[in-house]
């Protein structure tokens, strides 16, 4: 499989002719000229961040890592799975959902956004690796020893899931259980992917694919909802279609622990 740095070939280009033969033949001052087409397997480029569940909405998840380029990564989530008590427990968390900051939009199962604008449909493969346990090097207990991600209830939405062959992506339990280990969560073939597209992980009741809702509003304790200061004091939601399991045996700190995760997008061979 070769990076996702490369350098595109221009192809679907036609030259029309201006005139005719007979034209030429009668008119002794004349010029002839040339005019160009070029067909795109896609309508006009899309360069911000869109609902996924309505993608004919541009929306404002904050602050994300990207890629640049025809082939690139617009977006990827910041898993967040809040404050918890310690437990001696088997437990699985689920992820706060992804909020927005347009005011606007509801939340949202958390998502990745692809985008392929290459004048050829050679396909691309999205993928995800766990760089580390998570951890806390402050703290005496400073590594979550056995806690797993993982990622469940995933689809694919675009403008251009009429015309152009959606990515595949797996419909059982992906679960990131060998640290740095790379994990496939989308393929779009030789054909597909074209344009851009979401990758999304649960979804709120409201989903037009009429998908089964992963998202619940979290409240406190006290029966109050626990509000996000970050996305203007929405309220929290979770999403159960994202976990991390961690082992009722597994020594645990009052503290934040935290793991890298690396995106990769990559053409097919």
């Amino acid at each position: 499989m070769k990076s996702k740095h490369f350098i595109p070939a221009a192809l679907f280009i036609a030259l029309l002719g201006l005139g005719s033969s007979e034209q030429v033949q009668a008119e002794s001052n004349s010029a002839n000229n040339k005019a160009t087409v070029e067909f795109s397997n896609t309508d006009t480029e899309i360069d911000d961040i869109r609902d996924p569940e309505n993608p004919d909405v541009s929306v404002d998840p904050g602050e994300s890592p990207s890629t640049s380029g025809p082939l690139r990564i617009d977006f990827v989530p910041q898993l967040n799975f809040h404050v918890n008590a310690i437990s001696n427990k088997d437990v699985s968390y689920p992820v706060n959902a992804q909020l927005f900051l347009d005011g606007k939009t509801e939340a949202r199962g958390n998502f990745v956004q692809i985008s392929d604008y290459r004048k050829s449909a050679k396909g691309w493969t999205l993928q995800l690796r766990q760089e580390s346990q998570f951890s806390n090097f402050d703290t005496k207990n400073s590594v979550l020893n056995g806690a797993v991600l993982s990622f469940d209830k995933s689809w694919t939405n675009s403008v251009n899931k009429d015309t152009i062959a959606s990515p595949l992506v797996s419909k059982e339990i992906i679960r990131l259980e060998h640290v740095g280990e790379t994990y496939n969560l989308a393929t779009a073939e030789t054909g597909g992917g074209l344009g851009t597209w979401s990758i999304s992980f649960g979804a709120s009741a409201a989903n037009p694919a009429e998908l089964s809702s992963t998202l619940t509003p979290k409240n406190g304790k006290d029966g109050n909802p626990i509000l996000d200061a970050v996305f203007n004091n929405q309220q929290v939601h979770e999403n159960s279609a994202i976990r991390l399991s961690i082992p009722g045996k597994t020594e645990k700190d009052p503290v934040n622990y935290t793991t890298v995760l690396t995106w990769i997008l990559a053409e097919l061979p």
